[in-house]
């Protein structure tokens, strides 16, 4: 690893820390905003980014316990990087994203349980099966995992395109086009995970790629992706929906 493949890591860490600890206190702090009903969706998001904020702040001491500069170099100090931290953190985040969504749509009760029910699953069959790939750089191994990865992921999407969709379109139109990107922002962002995901078997550097574009995504899928939701169930806070 260079001293600028250093930098970029140790920065894009730090950053996410500051990120998701100013939208921690956000979210937590905007549940006055907003009526009683949408309380638990902004609750959520604040618990996500709590959650997040604490891995990386282990995934920062990793890190810095695995790679030292030392004379103008990067030096590995024999400690291994714990990248788990990731994969605990999204088994815990990634289901409760998608309920944050489902909760904001305030749909009748049977139907928030079914699809809060089959979308939680879904996510955390999906973040089970991406890691055992995730310690394998290269090889046949690591492809099958994505694959088997992307059976509920594909889901996920095309539940968001269908379902969801019918379900958008039940809501008050002023917050319609609200939904929709909000819709949006889920599937372009969730896309990057399996293109990072992938970026070792190209050559590219299996570390710096994984570690910064996954910080880069998280931040936008989680913290983005609150104050959109919060936008939401203040719009439809004011109008009494």
């Amino acid at each position: 690893m260079s001293i600028d493949e250093f930098n970029l890591v140790y920065n894009a860490i730090s950053f996410a820390i500051a990120a998701f600890g100013a939208s921690t206190v956000f979210f937590l702090l905007q549940r006055t905003q907003v009526s009683p009903a949408y309380k638990t969706a902004l609750t959520l998001s604040g618990l996500v980014c709590l959650i997040t904020t604490y891995h990386y702040l282990r995934i920062f001491e990793s890190f810095n316990s695995a790679y030292v500069l030392k004379d103008g170099l990067v030096i590995q100090t024999g400690m291994q990087f714990n990248n788990a931290y990731r994969y605990v953190d999204w088994l815990l985040t990634v289901p409760l994203l998608l309920l944050e969504f489902v909760l904001v749509l305030r749909l009748p009760h049977a139907e928030t349980y079914k699809k809060g029910l089959v979308l939680t699953l879904a996510a955390a069959f999906m973040v089970i099966l991406g890691y055992p790939g995730e310690t394998l750089t290269t090889g046949f191994a690591k492809v099958i995992w994505w694959v088997l990865a992307m059976i509920p992921f594909s889901y996920i999407l095309y539940e968001m395109i269908k379902g969801v969709g019918a379900s958008i379109k039940t809501q008050p139109l002023v917050v319609q086009p609200l939904f929709k990107k909000t819709r949006l922002l889920i599937i372009l962002s969730w896309s990057f995970y399996p293109l990072v995901y992938i970026l070792p078997l190209f050559g590219l550097s299996a570390f710096v790629s994984i570690q910064v574009g996954f910080t880069f995504v998280d931040i936008v899928a989680k913290s983005v992706f609150g104050i959109l939701i919060y936008i939401i169930a203040q719009r439809k806070s004011e109008i009494g929906a």
